[in-house]
């Protein structure tokens, strides 16, 4: 039940301060609506971490405002708890129980009576494509069954938001796409999800919106396309014909944007950020002999670009 409208998670000037005069968070004010998926995005030492045991009433705040489904986690945590499901890093299940006795276990915990965890419990398994792993000890699942057994055990209950903290860590490709559609499916059932990753392809592809924290402050806001636009930012791409060199493609690259190309030796593709693609695109095209171009062009900056650009290792602001 909520406790009011307004934003399902709701920070102001949060702030928390570690001995020493360590600020782990600097005043972060954060706003997530009912259904949206928000990305949190930052280097290791961001805060990310932070916030979210803030929000899961692990941790106390050292001053500030921070509500989730308009309850006060400094005061009202038991409401706060009932209010979230949460997913760590690593998948906090019983490799010793079934799949269908962890979901049962979590539902009783959660203040189920043993039919009604039991249906809930099996209701997940259904879900999340797991009833025939439902009588499997946990400890033979892959990585990436487990997260999805995971993800159902947040969900016991019903909880209106879920936390997920970089749910696909570790995973191959085969089962982040397993998570990534699960992800999808809770809010298309109207969760409020909160993301936090290291993979930028997951925000872009999972989020409404996105927040960059580092040195504990939010440094940009908005959408994944919005971002872009407002980096300022393009991309230069050069493909290089078979027979041409690639040190010496990749220093003329280099040379014309100001900044240090990727480059991909297999597909002979070099590129590189620059805050003015075709005055670039005019000057790589002048200086490269024509007969080793494949294919040249500049696109739209990747999510990657924005991210490094934002939180490139600077002072901490005063």
């Amino acid at each position: 039940m909520r406790k009011s409208d307004g934003p399902v998670v709701h920070t102001r000037e949060l702030r928390k301060r570690y001995p020493r005069g360590v600020d782990a968070l600097a005043g972060v004010d954060l706003d997530i609506s009912a259904g949206e998926v928000r990305a949190l995005l930052g280097p290791n030492g961001a805060g990310k971490t932070t916030l979210v045991r803030i929000l899961t009433t692990l941790l106390p705040p050292t001053s500030g405002i921070a509500t989730v489904n308009g309850w006060d986690v400094a005061t009202e945590g038991d409401e706060v708890r009932a209010s979230v499901g949460v997913a760590g890093q690593y998948a906090a299940l019983d490799g010793l129980l079934t799949g269908l006795e962890n979901l049962h276990l979590i539902a009783k915990l959660r203040g189920m009576r043993w039919k009604a965890a039991r249906r809930a419990a099996q209701e997940m398994l259904a879900r999340f494509r797991l009833e025939a792993k439902a009588n499997q000890q946990v400890s033979t699942y892959s990585g990436g069954t487990r997260r999805r057994l995971d993800l159902a055990a947040a969900l016991i209950g019903g909880p209106p938001v879920v936390i997920l903290d970089e749910p696909t860590t570790g995973l191959d490709p085969e089962s982040r796409l397993d998570v990534w559609e699960s992800i999808a499916d809770l809010t298309a059932a109207g969760t409020t999800v909160l993301l936090t990753t290291q993979y930028l392809e997951e925000a872009d592809r999972l989020a409404d919106q996105v927040t960059v924290v580092d040195h504990g402050r939010v440094v940009a806001e908005g959408t994944t396309d919005e971002l872009k636009s407002a980096s300022g930012l393009t991309r230069l791409v050069l493909r290089l014909a078979d027979g041409y060199s690639l040190d010496t493609a990749a220093a003329v690259v280099a040379a014309t944007t100001g900044t240090t190309p990727t480059v991909e030796a297999r597909l002979r593709r070099i590129s590189a950020t620059t805050v003015d693609g075709p005055a670039a695109l005019a000057v790589l095209l002048s200086s490269v002999d024509g007969r080793a171009i494949a294919e040249v062009g500049v696109q739209r900056p990747t999510l990657d670009d924005v991210f490094l650009r934002l939180t490139a290792r600077r002072e901490v602001p005063a």
